[in-house]
């Protein structure tokens, strides 16, 4: 049975939104009448995402504004406040990922995953809140390695863990505000970034994660993007602080082992 999604007259704004999930996740709520603002630290993602949605009769607005830099994230969000009003649906979804053994991670490639994952999504709840409708939805994508140790990934596990505990704490604030706060965690999503990043050399399509997938294919974009409209739609009206799996029941049998073989196979090929 499908869920029938409306989100007509709705203002939407997803950071990282002008690729793979996020993109998806924009598109998704466009499709279903909403009026979407996507935010990219790359103006040439931003023109590009915005062709896309405009092509599809999606109203849309674009943003460079890197997370980090939170003057540029008020400047997005005044925009998109003074044009269309109050915010119903936001969506933080920048971050950044790469294989490193810890004893081999530079003190600056740990700042640099703290600083986009966990501070950047700090700074857009920090500078979206004044600008929520009252019953707004705030979805925030983390990922497994919030809960899951990994090795090669000390610095995403522990900004991750920071977004999970951030999402559960903003919860508790808002809502006394009529707002929900809630994450989704992706599992292995196919193609994406960040599955080719992390899957062994050779094999960016995920094949080496597949074995491994209980429910016997990766997921897809589509799959984060429908549940992020639950999360946003009055079905979840009740839904708040949850840190909600979208990763076919096995994050820790399909992205743990694809993750650790890629960092083994990185290992073996810098003692050559």
């Amino acid at each position: 049975m499908d869920i029938m999604f409306d989100f007509t007259d709705r203002t939407v704004v997803v950071f990282g939104g002008t690729s793979g999930i996020n993109y998806a996740i924009a598109e998704a709520f466009g499709r279903r009448g909403a009026r979407v603002a996507v935010a990219s630290r790359k103006q040439d993602n931003v023109d590009a995402a915005l062709e896309r949605l405009r092509r599809l009769g999606i109203t849309a607005a674009g943003f460079m504004a890197d997370v980090r830099d939170v003057a540029a994230v008020e400047a997005a969000f005044e925009s998109v406040a003074t044009s269309w009003g109050p915010i119903d649906v936001l969506v933080s979804g920048a971050a950044g990922n790469f294989l490193a053994e810890a004893n081999q991670l530079s003190a600056n490639g740990f700042k640099a995953v703290v600083d986009i994952d966990l501070l950047g999504t700090f700074h857009v709840m920090r500078q979206g809140f004044s600008r929520l409708a009252s019953g707004a939805s705030v979805i925030n994508i983390t990922a497994p390695q919030a809960d899951i140790p990994m090795r090669y990934q000390a610095h995403v596990c522990a900004a991750k863990a920071g977004v999970d505990q951030l999402t559960r704490v903003l919860a508790l604030e808002w809502g006394a505000h009529g707002i929900r706060v809630n994450a989704i965690s992706p599992g292995p999503i196919e193609g994406t970034e960040g599955l080719a990043r992390l899957s062994p050399a050779g094999d960016p399509a995920g094949s080496t994660v597949l074995k491994f997938a209980p429910l016997g294919r990766l997921g897809t974009k589509q799959d984060v993007a429908q549940l992020a409209m639950f999360l946003a739609s009055s079905a979840a009206g009740y839904i708040s602080g949850a840190v909600i799996p979208c990763d076919g029941g096995g994050a820790i049998d399909s992205v743990k082992p694809g993750i650790e073989e890629a960092g083994r196979a990185m290992a073996r090929l810098s003692f050559r």
